[in-house]
């Protein structure tokens, strides 16, 4: 019968493997600095898992990352990474972490080639019988296409160097599982980030987690809450750091970890190769989440993006489209202004409207022919290849400085002008007879660090809304 051991609890770090740029070596300082770091706020360190890159890692490498995490932690426990597909080549890496000094092996379920659930216990068998090293189970179907079974698990806690198992699955209802048929055997861990309190209010033991390299603070905290049955707070912390949970665990791991650390001054180097850091598994849209997000908790100094809206008079607004006051009132020109949201989701437009023989629209076909730099003027269209009426232009009013805000203007923002232009003409708020006559061009001002594309779709609907009713009441 096993025999829990006590330092298997606490926070565990599933730390990610630093590589030099360009050649792509691992960097055995920036590992050390990521590990002093880390290491007074964690129970124990992890290597080589799957934050860790280690299907892209050598057995030498992985030899070294574990020497390196022993001499550094402390005192503190080291869990080495040893997953492979054969049963011989686990064995091999779980001897050689013995040799460097860890405290335990984590094994994951074998790969590519899936054997029998009786070939699967046999894996863990071989490798928990022949070598005097604790050995947790690691169960990740998400890339491993197969689930650790509950069955396998159950006889495997009987055996004395099986100690704990994580799961990364994100599956409450297996972790549940787990506790109810080996949770008095052996200590179960929470793997998938999203999911710690629920997980840690229902008995597992501790958290290895790729985010508790960036916030291990957090789930110290979250750990000590819910051992003191401070559950309203403990929801509370959890929701704070949902966000960015969520996005190291959708966006692979170890990429999104890696950008969040080098915004946190850490040196990690890009992925290894397949794996991209720049055009790969993240968006520019996500770069921006996971550096707001990391501003909220106060890992890094906030980014002071100064600009002001547009104020003073509505019809001193179009002055860029050559537009002056006098020419709105000589033509009869129609302005309406809309704001609506708060903070980074807050949009200001700003509308004119009037006939395609008036100077709106000379304007309306200047900004086609020549586009101002950084702020290039859209077509507003209900769907791709589908404009709508009247003909509406849609003019950032702040240059565009990168594609992330280039893709929040051209993407919800002009189809949530077009919906709302459709919506108007559809319930008369635009005159019929005004459809094929009339040419608009509609100003917007959106946050530079705008990056909810629901919020900003929504918001851009109300305030257009809200313009074309001032315009045409």
């Amino acid at each position: 019968m096993p025999i829990k051991l006590p330092w298997i609890h606490g926070v565990f770090p599933a730390l990610v493997t630093p590589f030099t740029p360009g050649t792509q070596d691992v960097d055995a300082d920036a590992f050390r600095d990521l590990i002093r770091f880390v290491l007074p706020h964690v129970d124990g360190l992890v290597t080589s898992g799957t934050t860790g890159e280690f299907p892209y890692l050598t057995r030498e490498e992985k030899r070294d990352l574990v020497d390196i995490a022993v001499e550094e932690a402390g005192g503190k426990p080291v869990i080495a990474g040893c997953g492979a597909s054969s049963t011989r080549e686990a064995m091999k890496l779980a001897q050689d972490a013995r040799d460097a000094g860890a405290s335990a092996a984590l094994v994951v379920t074998p790969f590519f080639l899936h054997p029998s659930d009786k070939g699967v216990y046999q894996h863990f068998y071989e490798i928990a019988t022949s070598i005097d090293l604790p050995l947790f189970l690691y169960n990740i179907p998400q890339v491993m296409d197969r689930t650790l079974p509950r069955t396998v698990v159950e006889d495997l806690a009987d055996l004395a160097n099986v100690v704990a198992l994580k799961d990364s699955s994100g599956d409450l209802k297996y972790t549940l599982e787990l506790l109810e048929y080996a949770g008095d055997r052996i200590d179960i861990f929470v793997g998938h980030d999203e999911i710690v309190l629920p997980a840690l209010a229902s008995g597992v033991s501790g958290v290895i987690l790729a985010s508790g390299q960036v916030y291990p603070d957090v789930w110290q905290e979250m750990v000590e809450l819910v051992s003191d049955g401070r559950l309203p707070e403990a929801r509370e912390l959890q929701r704070r750091v949902q966000k960015l949970s969520r996005i190291f665990c959708r966006h692979g791991g170890g990429v999104a970890v890696k950008a969040a650390l080098r915004l946190m001054g850490l040196a990690t180097g890009p992925p290894r190769r397949p794996l991209k850091a720049v055009g790969g598994a993240l968006l520019h849209e996500t770069r921006a989440e996971i550096r707001l997000e990391l501003e909220k908790l106060g890992k890094i100094p906030v980014q002071e993006t100064p600009f002001d809206y547009p104020a003073g008079a509505l019809n001193t607004r179009f002055t860029d489209l050559e537009i002056t006051p006098e020419m709105i009132a000589v033509h009869g020109l129609r302005v309406g202004s809309g704001v609506a949201g708060e903070g980074l989701d807050k949009v200001q437009l700003d509308l004119i409207a009037g006939g395609k023989r008036t100077p709106l629209g000379d304007a309306y076909a200047l900004q086609l022919t020549y586009p101002l730099h950084g702020r290039e003027a859209l077509t507003a269209i209900l769907e791709p290849g589908l404009t709508v009426r009247p003909s509406t232009l849609l003019l950032p009013v702040l240059p565009q400085r990168n594609l992330r805000q280039a893709n929040m203007i051209y993407g919800p923002t002009q189809a949530a002008l077009g919906r709302a232009i459709v919506d108007a003409l559809e319930t008369g708020r635009i005159p019929p007879r005004m459809a094929d006559d009339y040419v608009m061009i509609a100003l917007v001002t959106v946050h530079p660090r705008a990056v909810d594309r629901h919020a900003l779709f929504h918001n851009v609907g109300a305030a257009a809304a809200t313009a074309i009713a001032q315009a045409f009441s």
